[in-house]
This record gives C-alpha cells, structure tokens and sequence, in this order.
C-alpha cells in the first residue's frame, strides 16, 4: 500500500508516494534525487546516511519517510547557501579531512548538529558527536580539526 505525505527537504516541500517501509534515505534519494546522503550499511551503524530531521541528526536508512511527513528534513546538499560552501565544508577541505569522501555527506551533517547545539566544542566533544560516523580512510584527526576550526571562525559552522 502506497501512502502520501508531503516531505520538505532543504526548505522544498515535496509531495511523495511512498510504501510504508520506505526509508527516508531512499525516498531522499530514490523519489527527489538528493543522492549527497549515501547508503553505507543500511543498518543505522556507518552514519554515511546522516540526515537533519528538524535540526537533530537522525540514520535515514532506518528512518521511515512516513514519519518524516510534515517535518523539516536538511541533506548535506542543503547545508551551503547557491553554489558556495559552508565555512564547516570549507574547513574540511582546508584540513585535509575528506578522502574518498563517502563519509563526508553524514560527517558534515553530525558536525552541523554539534556546532548548532554547542558553538564551540571541546576536542572531545567533536570526537563524541562524531562517533556514529565510520571513516575509512582518514583517521578522523583532520576531520576533528575542521570541526574546531569551524567553531573558531563561525558560530554554528554556518555562513556569516
């Protein structure tokens, strides 16, 4: 059975069919083509699919897009203003913390979260609210470190 709801994605409402098993992530990606968020383990364990849901950082992937109906849904695609970077996204690249890049999507998202909460964290606490996100590639140190310098420079990691 196929159900409607309206999910408003980036500031975008968008009117969707889905079945009630449908994950967030898949409808996001699937139905709208927001495809920055990615599907790593398909089990809420590697954070690759990280979405805002009403500014909290939530696993898409075992998240139902029924549930997300009427409430403000913000993908890695909605976290820089047109065709910018976000000081959090700059950072990043400046610190050397993207390899590969498919963990970028849900690192930015959970940094996001934490630097909206808690303007300026500690070290530990970045390692704390990045804990859900698994990186191969990097080490986590260069990620850690954009987070802090986001924090240093912009209140909320966002642009002003």
């Amino acid at each position: 059975m196929r159900y409607q709801a309206t999910l408003t994605v980036n500031g975008i409402p968008y009117p969707v069919e889905v079945e009630a098993t449908a994950s967030l992530l898949r409808v996001v990606r699937d139905v709208i083509g927001l495809t920055g968020s990615k599907e790593g383990c398909d089990d809420s364990e590697c954070g690759a699919c990280m979405m805002l849901l009403d500014g909290r950082p939530v696993n898409s992937c075992s998240y139902l897009a029924l549930q997300a109906d009427g409430r403000e849904i913000t993908t890695v695609e909605g976290l820089a203003p047109g065709d910018g970077l976000a000081p959090l996204q700059q950072a990043l690249l400046e610190a050397g913390g993207v390899q590969c890049g498919y963990c970028t999507p849900g690192m930015l998202i959970s940094a996001t979260a934490l630097l909206s909460s808690n303007p300026r964290p500690s070290e530990d606490e970045v390692r704390v609210a990045l804990a859900g996100n698994l990186c191969r590639c990097t080490g986590y140190t260069n990620i850690v470190s954009a987070v802090l310098r986001a924090s240093e420079g912009h209140p909320a990691g966002t642009p002003g």
